[in-house]
């Protein structure tokens, strides 16, 4: 199904500004979205140099509360892939660059895997009922954050406490035997401040490989379905002692259990003797991953100076149970081997804060963090052999940080920092710069950005004993972005556009030669970033919509990076018949893309038609639904991986 050519929606995005523009009024100053993650303070949006977009935790269950990353697909410059649906492995790219080289916060602390080549975080670890907003910074942030903010930095916030008690309560259940519950309880009493939440997911799902894919269900029949569950919590606490010195403790935990498949679509060649080749990509394998994170933060004013020390750990441990067969499913030509993976981080980190009024302020600090990492394989069958140890690594960070924050007059804003990062035995430098070019009469925001990025070797990279390279150096980009935001007719049309560019150099790569890491490539990717929304009828009809146009490039060969669509885009109407009813209909557009490297495992362009419609029957209940594919559009985000044909889920929520 093809609703709109991906290419044009851009001037669709474009025209949306253009038949308001004319109208333009001056527009008074609305009160102003905060955001924590562009310059590591709370600051308004509206004031920022950089490239940010904020996600909300009303737009995560609207979208999909099972699979939080489906909210992310409408922030512009990102694009995910999952490999077999919810409760599969899923990746991130932000402006082209791989997936590890975008660093995922939660809290503002650091959960990227280190045992991993890629050194990713998997976003099917986590519960999204834990979660109250997202910040997505966009473009090279090292300078504030250290190591794997080269594209950008995805900030997931969980919820706090504060005000009166209030609690939430919603459950959901629809297609493939899905059902998903959740509660939270927030609020405050005296000094303290509280939030808790925990929920559970559950799935029969549909198979990880081939669903709906023509050409295999032909090949090989049905297959059958991998399912996965996904149970969790998360608790905050805080403590306001007086005089400016308040305290915060947090955990969050959740465990996701998957089925999966082996999805290999060739076997060695047998020879006559052993009969003909049989393939089997449809095997039975389960992963088990689990995520837990504590932290406590003390924050102390003392006139002009706010102190903030955070102290934190983090675990992500990981279970894989595959199966295999050589020529046909019987116990001797069956191989099933465990193996697994355990990344642990433990650190603290200092954050000074000097206010200096009209000369602006002054963010200075450091870190220290020690990471471990240690994999473990064990055969079942045919032949049962112990368990035993594949990889141990440790390293440590060490950094110091400054960021200066300078307004000049009323109407622009700079800021210019820097940090070195000692990571093991290797270091860096970094550096960042913003302005921003206010424009009240015309309700008009100039603003662009410019710094470089750095991303240390992971540990698996550096001390596999079998693939590890001691000698590797850190990968590097420099990149920029500059842009307009401008808002009309008192703030019922708005749009923001920017233009970005990055090098990335020392880029590490498998050599499949020798077996080992070599810093050996290079990329460069620019695009342009669109986000526009428009209430055509105040209370009745919103427009909005998102566009990504990208040119990533391997600089060795001048062709196309793998899984990097040229064109992304999203368009949404909200509609409200009646008061306190919303019927939202959604389209995503995604162009031509490659699955594999040099342009190999050409996939085509896809449109996808998902509806949600919400009725709130009082101050207490809402009744909710959501249609995903409605068209039962065939796609992959990955070659031979499935994904949802319609499906259709409904629930209840309740607040209170």
């Amino acid at each position: 199904m093809t609703l709109l050519r991906p290419g044009a929606l851009a001037p669709v995005l474009l025209c949306l500004l253009a038949s308001v523009s004319a109208r333009a009024q001056s527009a008074p100053v609305e009160l102003p979205d905060i955001v924590v993650t562009a310059d590591r303070q709370p600051e308004p949006i509206a004031r920022s140099g950089s490239a940010i977009s904020v996600v909300t935790r009303d737009e995560i269950q609207r979208f999909n509360p099972t699979s939080f990353v489906d909210a992310l697909r409408s922030v512009p410059g990102l694009d995910i892939t999952e490999t077999g649906g919810p409760g599969a492995t899923t990746s991130v790219r932000l402006r082209g660059a791989n997936t590890g080289q975008t660093l995922v916060l939660i809290d503002g602390i650091r959960v990227n895997d280190s045992v991993p080549a890629s050194g990713d975080f998997d976003f099917a670890n986590l519960l999204p009922s834990a979660i109250d907003r997202i910040e997505v910074l966009r473009g090279p942030q090292s300078a504030l954050y250290g190591s794997d903010a080269i594209g950008g930095v995805i900030n997931i916030i969980t919820k706090s406490g504060g005000g009166e008690p209030r609690f939430e309560a919603r459950t959901e259940a629809g297609s493939y035997g899905t059902l998903n519950t959740s509660a939270t309880a927030f609020g405050s009493a005296g000094p303290w401040s509280y939030a808790f939440s925990g929920g559970g997911q559950k799935s029969a799902g549909f198979s990880r490989y081939g669903f709906r894919i023509g050409q295999l269900e032909r090949r090989f029949g049905g297959f059958e379905p991998d399912g996965f569950s996904r149970w969790g919590g998360y608790g905050r606490l805080g403590y306001d002692a007086g005089e400016g010195v308040k305290l915060e403790f947090g955990i969050l935990s959740s465990k996701t259990t998957s089925e999966l498949d082996a999805a290999s679509s060739t076997l060695p060649r047998l020879t006559q003797a052993t009969g003909p080749t049989r393939i089997f990509p449809d095997t039975p394998g389960e992963a088990e991953r689990r995520f837990t994170q504590v932290f406590a933060r003390g924050t102390a004013e003392q006139g002009p100076l706010t102190h903030s020390l955070t102290v934190f750990a983090n675990q992500t441990d990981r279970y894989f149970r595959e199966t295999s067969y050589r020529t046909n499913v019987l116990r001797q030509n069956t191989t099933t081997t465990n193996t697994d993976f355990f990344s642990d981080r433990l650190g603290a980190e200092y954050q000074g804060t000097l206010k200096l009024d009209a000369f602006g302020s002054l963010i200075f600090g450091g870190k220290f963090e020690t990471e471990r990492g240690r994999t473990f394989s064990q055969t079942l069958s045919p032949v049962p052999r112990p368990r035993f140890g594949t990889f141990d690594g440790e390293q440590n960070t060490r950094a110091l940080f400054a960021l200066y924050s300078l307004p000049v007059g009323e109407r622009i804003i700079l800021t210019v920092g820097g940090r070195h990062d000692e990571v093991g035995q290797r270091d860096f430098d970094t550096w960042r710069a913003t302005g921003a070019y206010l424009i009240p009469e015309t309700g008009t925001k100039l603003r662009a950005s410019g710094g470089t990025g750095a991303k240390a070797p992971t540990l698996f990279q550096l001390f596999s004993p079998q693939n590890g390279n001691p000698a590797l150096s850190p990968e590097t980009s420099i990149g920029w972005d500059a842009g307009v935001d401008q808002t009309v007719l008192d703030g019922l049309a708005k749009v923001s556009a920017t233009v970005f560019g990055n090098r990335f150099q020392d880029l590490i790569e498998f050599d499949s030669v020798t077996q080992r890491y070599f810093n050996t490539s290079r990329a460069k990717s620019s695009g342009v970033e669109i986000e526009a929304s428009l209430t055509l009828v105040p209370d009745w009809v919103r427009i909005s919509g998102a566009y990504t146009n990208l040119n990533a490039k391997d600089e060795r060969t001048d062709r196309t990076l793998q899984r990097r669509p040229d064109h992304v885009g999203r368009i949404s109407v909200a509609l409200t018949p009646l008061d306190g009813w919303l019927v939202e209909p959604r389209v995503t557009i995604v162009s031509r893309r490659f699955s594999g490297s040099n342009e190999t495992q050409r996939l085509p362009r896809y449109a996808r038609l998902d509806l949600y419609s919400e009725y709130k029957i009082d101050e207490t209940w809402r009744v909710f639904g959501r249609i995903e594919n409605l068209t039962d559009t065939r796609y992959q985000e990955v070659l031979n991986y499935g994904t949802t044909g319609r499906a259709a889920y409904a629930g209840l929520g309740a607040t209170w």
